[in-house]
């Protein structure tokens, strides 16, 4: 027997228990030591099988560690087919997650059983692929098609009670599970309940498969794994036999697995356990913090605040005058209704929230207490030195002093202080309650331990935090800033705002540059305009006035109705303001440029070229350490197409020495903004990739 998978006997049940921690995961020892399991229990004479997973979790899914290599026997989905097989009667007692191949192991066993808090689902999906082990075969055979397409296109996961209604699990009892297993085992026992295999349970009523494939694939931005489940499940319904649908299920599954949209999600999946783990924090402790301040009240502010709160710190927030701090509370209550709504926080908590753990202040000294301190107030630089001087008045040695500054110097802002080491950058991403990404911004004098507090905020704040050090915009807001310029020239040279968003939308964004700026404000874009002018732009630098003029007329986005596009209360979306296309046209005969035709392969190729020749250049300069740290940046505050694992992944997809080729092509007609970046020339001249700088480290 496999030391991962333990045998005992009690009476005539044969109890099979999984340790392999943390998680159980269907490693090829696991899967070994199950199928001895189930051959021993059938050679000593036993009459029933019980399954069950120690510590944590029943089998939590597949050892991602297995992917791309050479597989190993046995296969998972003859392993569950040989338990679904045995004459005995086996049982899957379920606590924890049962997820993917954990939850495929489920339902080749002839009944289930789960506490209450146990939850399951097919998540596959979300790594570019789908269940490769009868998942989509066996699923819709028990909750029909249309419940079993809603799990396995979507990846959710179900809770107990639904997974009982849906009849994936056939009893919900509370205890421990070996113990409510073994009960229900025996109860099995002496019902002398059949053998009940899922494989052999009639196939269920089909659906209009095509108009669901086509649904499910443009919900998904094109992202191929929810589509293609689609006409496995389908496989289910309309295969000759039980044996076929696997077949077709395996077929599916194994040109998924190969596909760049699976190695960009399985990229992202593991860079986002990878991003928060730096050598530099091994063994470092972060410092306590019991209580947060937050100075500014604003959307920023107070979306900072609510995730504060929600994670059960309390906050005093500090304002102006009385009057700023009463709205400032307002627009926390706010926040919080919406988590009520959303079923994410009871009504009692919301007011305890409100009543007990929010404190409103309008002097410096309320914050002499707390441990740490955000302050989000209008981004300049001579008002956020001022916050900073009162800051080391007031607060008590020791306290985290952080700014949630977008672009500015953290740096100049910590010399400030008198404790330069206390001083942090913690630039939030709007709004802030809600969006994942959390970049902690390191300086020069930023101790360890303060570094290692802000990882520990992020991870209470449930936060994807990346590490960056200084410069203008940092990690995301500096790439954003060229792969912007990139789409503007692309404006003045013949492509419409409106083309181009369609085209990266198209590729899988979220959303395209030009509506971004709508949503964001073009007021923000205008003031680094002006900003950068002012410092002294290059003269080899192209600049554009057309947006200036929107913003000149008082047109910034959505907050003002009209923008690049027009927008009517009560109407999602907007539609081009068709006020734009005579602005760039006068802005190009202007500049003496003869615009051209686009294609939207050339758009996709230029604005992500931009964005990998920047990126590569914050990496090549340190203030990204690793190229997975751009990605997850991306990923998480920009709207970057998850299934293309991030700009330096799509990167190495693509191929680095094409994408060289390209900025080198481009720069005959802009040697100035399309300059090879020195890393992205050193990996191709060393025929390295992005991943290889990753492995190192």
């Amino acid at each position: 027997m496999s030391q991962a998978v333990e045998y005992e006997c009690i009476g005539e049940i044969a109890v099979l228990a999984a340790n392999n921690p943390p998680v159980n995961a269907l490693g090829v020892d696991v899967r070994r030591g199950l199928l001895a399991g189930i051959e021993r229990a059938e050679s000593e004479g036993a009459k029933a099988v019980l399954i069950y997973g120690k510590g944590r979790t029943f089998f939590a899914g597949a050892d991602i560690r297995e992917f791309g290599k050479p597989p190993l026997e046995p296969f998972l989905p003859s392993l569950c087919n040989r338990i679904e097989a045995s004459p005995l009667l086996v049982v899957a007692a379920l606590h924890g997650t049962a997820l993917g191949g954990g939850l495929e192991v489920a339902l080749s066993c002839h009944y289930r059983i789960a506490v209450p808090s146990a939850k399951v689902g097919l998540p596959e999906v979300k790594l570019g692929i789908i269940p490769g082990a009868g998942g989509t075969q066996r699923l819709p055979r028990i909750t029909g098609v249309e419940a079993a397409l809603d799990v396995i296109t979507t990846g959710r996961q179900v809770q107990a009670d639904e997974a009982l209604e849906l009849g994936v699990v056939d009893k919900v009892e509370d205890g421990e599970p070996r113990d409510v297993g073994l009960a229900y085992v025996r109860e099995l026992l002496d019902m002398d309940a059949p053998r009940r295999a899922v494989g052999e349970l009639p196939v269920p009523d089909p659906v209009d498969f095509d108009s669901v494939y086509d649904s499910v694939l443009k919900k998904g931005r094109g992202q191929l794994s929810p589509a293609v489940a689609v006409r496995a499940v389908q496989a289910c319904c309309e295969a000759e036999s039980f044996a076929d649908g696997m077949a077709r299920e395996r077929e599916l599954f194994q040109d998924l697995l190969v596909s760049d949209q699976s190695k960009g999600l399985r990229h992202a999946f593991a860079a986002e356990r990878t991003v928060g783990k730096l050598p530099e924090l091994k063994d470092v402790d972060p410092r306590m913090v019991h209580q947060i301040g937050v100075i500014g009240g604003g959307t920023m502010g107070a979306g900072i605040a609510t995730a504060a709160l929600l994670s059960g710190l309390p906050v005093v927030l500090l304002e102006m005058s009385n009057e700023a701090a009463i709205a400032a509370k307002e627009r926390i209550a706010g926040n919080l209704a919406g988590a009520v709504k959303r079923g994410k926080l009871s009504t009692e908590d919301h007011d305890d929230i409100l009543e007990n753990k929010l404190e409103l202040a309008t002097g410096y000294g309320a914050l002499s207490g707390v441990d740490l301190v955000i302050e989000a107030v209008f981004e300049d630089m001579a008002v956020k030195k001022q916050v900073f001087t009162q800051l080391d008045e007031v607060c008590k040695k020791g306290a985290v002093l952080a700014t949630n500054t977008s672009y500015l110097d953290v740096n100049e802002i910590a010399a400030m202080t008198s404790r330069p080491e206390d001083v942090i950058g913690l630039h939030f991403f709007s709004p802030a309650h809600v969006m994942k990404l959390l970049e902690i911004v390191v300086a020069d004098k930023t101790a360890p331990d303060v570094v290692a507090t802000g990882f520990a905020l992020g991870q209470r704040l449930r936060k994807v935090s990346v590490r960056a050090g200084v410069c203008d915009g940092f990690i995301g807001n500096r790439i954003l800033n060229t792969y912007r310029a990139c789409a503007d020239h692309m404006v003045l040279d013949g492509a419409s705002p409106y083309q181009i968003d369609k085209a990266l939308t198209d590729f899988g964004f979220a959303m395209g540059p030009f509506a971004v700026s709508d949503l964001a404000g073009l007021d923000i874009g205008w003031a680094g305009r002006k900003r950068r002018r002012a410092e002294g732009m290059d003269p080899r630098a192209r600049d554009s006035s057309y947006a200036d003029k929107l913003c000149e007329d008082g047109h910034f986005g959505q907050k003002t109705g009209k923008g690049y596009y027009i927008y009517e209360k009560g109407k999602r979306g907007g539609v081009p303001n068709p006020d734009v296309m005579p602005l760039i046209e006068a802005d190009c005969a202007a500049q003496g440029i003869t615009p051209r035709d686009f294609s939207d392969e050339e758009i996709v190729r230029r604005y992500m070229t931009a964005m990998v020749n920047e990126a590569a250049r914050v990496v090549g300069e340190g203030i990204a350490r690793r190229p997975l740290d751009v990605d997850v940046t991306l990923l998480y505050g920009y709207g970057f197409p998850r299934y293309r694992g991030g700009p330096l992944k799509w990167a190495d997809l693509q191929g680095l020495a094409g994408v060289l080729s390209d900025i080198r092509n481009w720069s005959e007609e802009d040697d100035y903004f399309w300059q090879p970046a020195p890393l992205l020339e050193q990996l191709v001249a060393e025929g390295r990739t992005f991943e290889d700088l990753n492995k190192a480290g």
